[in-house]
């Protein structure tokens, strides 16, 4: 019965109502690829070629022919969802934390349920539920957040006591437990014939399906997608999709320009049982204790059950290939935590006769989200891959957002959490992916608590003065590969209790970065932000200028020494960079750039640069040291270490100019911060920047310099109401929707990318406004915090969420930053939003299903940054704009 399970029970019926790809396909006797004939050849060009068969593939291919395109090629080298699809758990659950994970996975669901009455194919859909246990309450807390983003989103969850489990599923053994998550629309399929389904209906509209054939490579001329060769010959196409699952990573690396996908396969175990002698109910709800780190859902009467383990055990590092895979060998020893697990759940089970333990890869990514998009070497290749366990639950939406954005140019929503360019080719080496899927496979149980760190894979990008700030009680994280200090411990401090903190509340740093923030505010302090992305633009005439002209919102045509805010803007007026640029020369431009911008901006601006020898572009990321010197004694520090004038007549804001520092030449200044406070930006070529740092600390001493991390800068930039991009700011928001209209020219003289769309919004108004919310009832000491996507309520009704927060010290309150929708009262459809309906709404945020009072402000309060106040005296209301 297992193996029935596990091999494609539909074959039969699927081949019966498709004749055309029963045609296509070989013998199904034969387990030998190179044995078998192949009826009907490959065509010799196709717009698009697929490689994978299983859930992802199948899906892409399915959401293609469904937008139109009909020149489509699927290839898969075994048989149709014979991969990681045929071993899948077929759980299909919407519980997520990330909000575009969870959307993909309510699509899916939505699609699976309606697939067998649009193909005729049994998936095997039962709407059974799903309930989320808790043994603590920071566990219950992590699910209440997830409840508050599922119900704003429509769909049906509860927060539910332990007896209203038993009810539920009267095996479960509840005495350990604080509460629940129920949701009961999630379900279960058989994932293979999902995977049918969707070739099926592929097939009907035109799709081609080719089982038995192996990609070998992608070629490509000219930077661009070219062909494929298989092993049964080339087809010219101009468009790759890379769904090899755990094979994806070695197939990227095959072709003549190496496409990096981040991903590694570990072992998975479940269990299955024989029935038991009451075989469960079909719609008995699916458990998923995570603190016990195991699922169970009902299998044919009985039980499948599986985890994710302390200590995974990954697989095929040397990159072993085989072509359907086969079952992994048993390992009982390795299985027994989880099994522990699953009998103190169901103690029912003791007796229950084991039917097989299935051991099979599952591929992982290094942060635990998914790959999808366009390769940023390759133009027309695509990726979606590594699903982190979770590919039927996002099967349905991830082959959909990436067929919008192979025929669109663009997805429905914002996928840059899970684009492949939020990766550089550091996150590729073998040895690192072996090391972090170790831990990320034991994470995807583990309680994720607000600005948690990966611990594996460190300090493989550090600033020069890595060294120094560590020795002075400097704590990491890490962004895009690159080592950030978050903040710095004062000696005397119990390091290991800090360290160990984990909590949604107030966190034990809170008086570390108050600290951190009121010198900033009051004297000066230095952060090193060597990790912004760095390009150098030039040319040899004006092409640098013309073409950044029309690629920036902003007026580029400045005065040189000058710096301009500006956005990088899409078709749609969205922000697909934000950055500053300093016009160096005439003809040169040094742009800076979040880190996490170094891959994709690369990528935009290669895609839409002309081909001119004349102008070149260089990331000088590397090159650059970048000290961040902050607060009002900063232009003392600065002026005693160059001997030059710094006051605002000579340096005035928004201005670079190159200078010496101590004995150290070439130093680029910019009177930035990056934050709304005075100071200055020195990017420093790295053979100096230990010298220059320490001559900047002695010279601080009597000016009371000290270190400082991100979090001070997080919260200095937040009650500024300073947006950041990839937090605040992404693909899908313009300058007119967040108070940014300064940063656009729109009569520059000449056209930019996404004037248009600016116009537009500029004639008709904005769908959604970004605002400030400062918290009115909430204690900071004993109520949760917010951290971000916390539900946003006007007048009672959900509005938005926020999209960053943090304590302001100087207001002595929490801010939270947002964007606020108007959705009509009985359509729901989206209106434009005024300035009228900010300020008239009584607001509230949900943070973990308690809703608290907030303010709202469409810009940042002047006076509170000169002059502090207690809470009790200061009257919000009154303060004017900036």
């Amino acid at each position: 019965a297992a193996r029935m399970f596990l091999r494609l029970l539909s074959d039969v019926r699927w081949q019966a109502a498709n004749p055309k790809w029963r045609r296509s396909t070989c013998s199904r006797r034969s387990t030998s690829s190179t044995a078998e004939p192949h009826s009907i050849p490959l065509p010799a060009q196709a717009q698009v070629v697929i490689c994978g068969g299983g859930i992802m593939g199948t899906s892409v291919a399915y959401h293609l022919s469904k937008m139109g395109w009909k020149d489509i090629v699927l290839l898969e080298q075994g048989r149709l969802a014979a991969g990681t699809t045929r071993f899948c758990a077929g759980i299909v659950s919407t519980a997520r934390h990330v909000s575009i994970e969870l959307k993909m996975a309510d699509y899916s669901n939505k699609l699976y349920q309606q697939l067998e009455q649009e193909t005729g194919v049994n998936t095997g859909y039962v709407k059974t539920g799903s309930i989320s246990l808790a043994q603590t309450q920071d566990r219950l807390i992590s699910l209440k957040r997830i409840a508050s983003s599922l119900s704003v989103m429509g769909i049906p969850c509860e927060i539910i006591t332990p007896k209203q489990v038993a009810k539920l599923h009267p095996l479960i053994n509840i005495h350990d437990l604080v509460g629940a998550m129920y949701v009961p629309e999630d379900a279960l399929v058989s994932s293979a014939n999902v995977s049918l389904a969707l070739a099926t209906a592929a097939s009907r509209n035109g799709v081609q399906i080719h089982e038995r054939t192996s990609v070998s490579h992608v070629s490509i001329q000219k930077g661009c997608v070219a062909g494929v060769e298989t092993d049964r010959g080339q087809i010219q196409c101009q468009y790759f999709v890379n769904c090899a699952g755990q094979w994806a990573y070695e197939l990227g690396h095959s072709g003549e320009e190496p496409v990096n996908i981040p991903l590694h396969a570990c072992e998975h175990f479940y269990l299955l049982t024989h029935p038991l002698k009451e075989p469960l109910a079909s719609n008995l709800p699916t458990v998923v204790d995570p603190d016990g780190r195991i699922y169970i859902r009902n299998w044919q009467g009985g039980i499948l059950s599986g985890g994710f383990e302390k200590n995974p055990k990954p697989l095929f590092t040397e990159g072993r290939n085989q072509l359907e895979i086969q079952h992994l060998q048993e390992d009982w020893d390795h299985f027994e935590p989880l099994l522990s697990a699953l009998l103190r759940r169901m103690p029912g089970l003791e007796a229950l006769q084991i039917m097989q333990l299935v051991n099979c890869p599952e591929s992982f990514t290094p942060d635990m989200r998914c790959i999808m998009g366009e390769s940023p070497t390759v133009r027309g290749y695509f990726v979606l891959a590594g699903m982190n366990s979770a590919g039927i639950s996002y099967g349905g939406g991830a082959g959909k957002y990436l067929a919008e954005w192979m025929v669109n140019g663009y997805p429905s929503e914002n996928v840059w959490p899970l684009d492949l360019k939020r990766f550089g080719s550091l996150q590729s080496s073998r040895t690192f992916l072996r090391h972090r899927v170790m831990e990320v496979m034991p994470l995807m149980c583990d309680l994720k608590v607000p600005r948690w760190d990966f611990q594996t894979g460190r300090q493989l990008r550090t600033s020069p003065l890595y060294d120094r700030l560590d020795a002075q009680g400097a704590r990491w994280m890490e962004k895009h590969g690159f080592e950030r200090v978050k903040y710095f411990v004062p000696p005397g401090k119990d390091l290991l209790d800090l360290d160990q903190s984990k909590t949604f509340y107030k966190p034990d740093w809170f008086d570390i970065v108050g600290s951190e923030v009121k010198c900033c505010k009051e004297a000066v302090c230095v952060i090193d932000m060597s990790s912004f992305t760095k390009f150098e633009i030039s040319s040899t005439g004006d092409q640098a200028l013309e073409s950044l002209q029309y690629l920036f919102s902003n007026d580029l045509d400045v005065p040189v020494g000058h710096v301009v805010h500006t956005g990088m803007l899409n078709e749609k007026g969205g922000y697909e960079n934000d950055c500053s640029i300093a016009r160096l020369s005439k003809r040169s431009f040094f742009m800076i750039s979040p880190t996490d911008q170094q891959v994709h901006c690369w990528a935009w601006l290669k895609n839409r640069l002309p081909d001119d020898s004349n102008l070149t572009m260089e990331d000088v990321t590397w090159k650059y040291t970048a000290l961040n010197l902050i607060g009002p004694r900063a232009v003392d520090v600065l002026s005693e270490l160059s001997y030059a004038p710094i006051t605002p007549d000579h340096f005035p804001s928004l201005f670079c100019k190159e200078m010496s520092v101590g004995y150290a030449n070439g130093i680029r200044v910019m009177s930035i911060t990056h934050t709304g406070e005075p100071g200055f930006m020195l990017y420093i070529p790295i053979e100096y920047a230990l010298h220059v740092y320490n001559e900047v600390m002695n010279m601080g001493q009597k000016y009371g310099i000290r270190n400082a991390g991100y979090y001070a800068l997080r919260s200095l930039r937040i009650e500024k109401f300073f947006a950041f991009w990839g937090q605040d700011l992404d693909a899908f928001t313009t300058p007119m929707e967040c108070g940014r209209e300064f940063q656009v020219k729109l009569e520059k003289g000449m056209q930019f990318v996404g004037q248009e769309a600016l116009m537009e919004q500029k004639q008709n108004g904005v769908y959604k406004r970004f605002t400030m919310f400062i918290l009115e009832d909430h204690d900071t000491d004993m109520d949760l915090w917010p951290w971000w996507g916390e539900p946003i309520f006007r007048n009672g009704r959900y509005v938005g969420k926020t999209t960053s927060s943090a304590y302001s010290y100087t207001l002595e309150r929490h801010v939270c930053l947002g964007f606020v929708h108007h959705f009509d009262e009985k359509t729901g459809e989206e209106l434009v939003v005024t300035t009228d309906f900010i300020n008239q709404g009584e607001y509230e945020i949900d943070i973990a299903g308690q809703r608290f009072q907030a303010k709202a402000k469409l810009y940042p309060f002047s006076s509170l940054f000169t002059q502090r106040r207690r809470k009790d005296e200061v009257e919000l209301s009154g303060y004017q704009r900036e």
